[in-house]
């Protein structure tokens, strides 16, 4: 871990410790007042595994009273935030920003004009050294529904990209090296060094039919023979 990633680290353990809703817990996970815990590191299974769901109180959907879930000031504060580095055009100044509302950032990560973070649970986000996140990319870490909410990590691995336009919805993984095209809805987690395209995303096809993941293992199968 770099200097600046560490210290970063430190930056964004400091703001959560001092949020009214959220607290840190040991093992670099987060507790929350409705005892839901997310963990911000990479963790195994699939998305729907990593999802917590949690019901609405009350008679009206559960996005009438979200200010009992999360601390209005922080949501506020956090808007500020994302709104200047939506529109700064220093990657440095952007890295410094997200890690003081505890997004957890690798050294040299990029993220373009009017790409945006979580606003309401941006600390449940991991972005790994050199990926880049696009412009006007959106990374999702909760969704109010009707009857429930549901919050998820999101994680993006070493040197992924995330195009111009995509979505990540909560609880997805992008591995290492993978690539996001423009535009497009990721409601599953992407392989490594895979490309996927689409609404909702989907691995790429070449010419002759074969995808990326595929000419990607049967490469690998090549080289150690």
């Amino acid at each position: 871990m770099t200097d600046e990633t560490a210290a970063g680290a430190k930056g964004g353990d400091d703001t959560s410790a001092g949020e009214g809703t959220t607290e840190a817990a040991p093992g670099g996970e987060h507790s929350r007042s409705d005892g839901a815990v997310a963990d911000r590191t990479a963790n195994p299974g699939t998305r729907k595994e990593r999802i917590s769901v949690h019901p609405r109180t009350g008679q009206h959907n559960s996005l009438h009273r979200w200010y009992r879930i999360r601390n209005p000031l922080r949501v506020a504060f956090n808007y500020l935030v994302i709104l200047v580095c939506r529109i700064s055009p220093s990657l440095r100044l952007k890295r410094w920003l997200l890690r003081r509302i505890g997004v957890t950032i690798g050294a040299n990560v990029a993220w373009g004009l009017e790409s945006t973070p979580d606003i309401f649970w941006p600390d449940l986000i991991t972005v790994e050294d050199d990926a880049l996140i696009g412009y006007d990319a959106t990374i999702l870490c909760h969704e109010f529904l009707v009857d429930e909410y549901r919050t998820g990590a999101v994680h993006v691995g070493e040197e992924a990209m995330i195009g111009a336009g995509a979505i990540l919805l909560p609880g997805i993984e992008v591995g290492t090296g993978a690539q996001v095209a423009a535009n497009s809805l990721v409601t599953e987690d992407v392989p490594p060094n895979v490309t996927v395209a689409g609404v909702p995303a989907r691995p790429v096809t070449e010419t002759d039919g074969e995808t990326t993941q595929t000419r990607n293992d049967r490469n690998e199968r090549g080289s150690q023979r």
